[in-house]
């Protein structure tokens, strides 16, 4: 990213309460409880506008459970959910896409006999007009085929037939199509888990410029990775999540692989790192 692209972020930024940019998206307090399981404990989350946050964490940390109250897959126990800094509750998926959340799961949840331009309008479909659409319900293939190229084109994913089954397409072109649907519709911000995964190292390439691009329009991501390599190369600010809490907030200019990975194991006192208060970090 270019030092230009660094100071456009940072001045589009409004300020908040501390001084510091206002939260596209943040929590406070948030825990879940399955019996006697406590997956998240008085987790915070903030999201700064047009940035790239990493959310990292052992396995079992509660990442997921944070992430799937984020995106209202499920609901907290307690705790409170900003968007804007407008107080909300989903009670479903639907709901956070409603308010401009796309999230992009690690199995992609593509229709792989449909067509590229069907999946990216999947449940989404543009009708055609007059009796045609509102009373018989037929979608508008011309247009949705325009659309799908024209997101693409504008990811720079070289997709040049939207007609082609999403099951013709390599694992980084599908992850590609994945990501374009929640760039074409998350107005506020797009969640990604563990896009490159399964991915290789060309592929996984093409996934992080992706996300690059979408960050360089101004539409923060949340990226959930144990790829410690890509989380360093991507993110202007890494969340650490441990025993179902924010442990820390660093900042990979600041800090090695080291410092994250032994805040993540608890090795490490967060404090001694400077960790600080997320609000008033800027991304880069």
């Amino acid at each position: 990213m270019s030092e230009r692209e660094r100071g456009r972020r940072q001045s589009t930024a409004a300020p908040g309460p501390s001084g510091g940019p206002t939260p596209v998206l943040e929590a406070r307090g948030l825990s879940k409880s399955y019996g006697h399981v406590e997956a998240m404990v008085d987790a915070d989350f903030d999201l700064l506008p047009g940035e790239v946050l990493a959310v990292v964490g052992d396995n079992g940390a509660g990442k997921s459970t944070l992430i799937k109250a984020l995106s209202g897959a499920v609901a907290p126990d307690r705790g409170e959910i900003r968007l804007d800094g407008e107080r909300v509750s989903f009670r479903s998926p639907i709901e956070a896409r409603a308010r401009g959340i796309e999230t992009v799961y690690q199995d992609l949840a593509v229709a792989p006999a449909l067509d590229i331009a069907s999946n990216l309008f999947l449940g989404r479909e543009i009708r055609r007009s007059g009796v045609l659409g509102s009373v018989f319900r037929m979608v508008d293939a011309a247009a949705m085929r325009a659309e799908a190229q024209h997101q693409l084109d504008a990811l720079g994913v070289r997709i040049p037939d939207v007609r082609q089954p999403v099951e013709s397409l390599s694992g980084g072109q599908r992850q590609s199509v994945a990501v374009a649907r929640a760039a074409a519709f998350g107005t506020r911000l797009v969640i990604m888990d563990e896009p490159t995964a399964a991915l290789g190292v060309r592929e996984s390439g093409m996934v992080l410029d992706l996300i690059r691009r979408i960050s360089a329009r101004g539409l923060p991501v949340v990226l959930i990775s144990h790829n410690m390599p890509q989380v360093f190369d991507i993110a202007d600010r890494i969340h650490v999540h441990r025993l179902g809490r924010r442990a820390a907030v660093l900042n990979p200019r600041d800090h090695t692989m080291n410092d994250v990975v032994a805040v993540m194991t608890g090795a490490a006192d967060p404090e001694s790192l400077g960790g600080g208060t997320p609000a008033a970090r800027e991304p880069r």
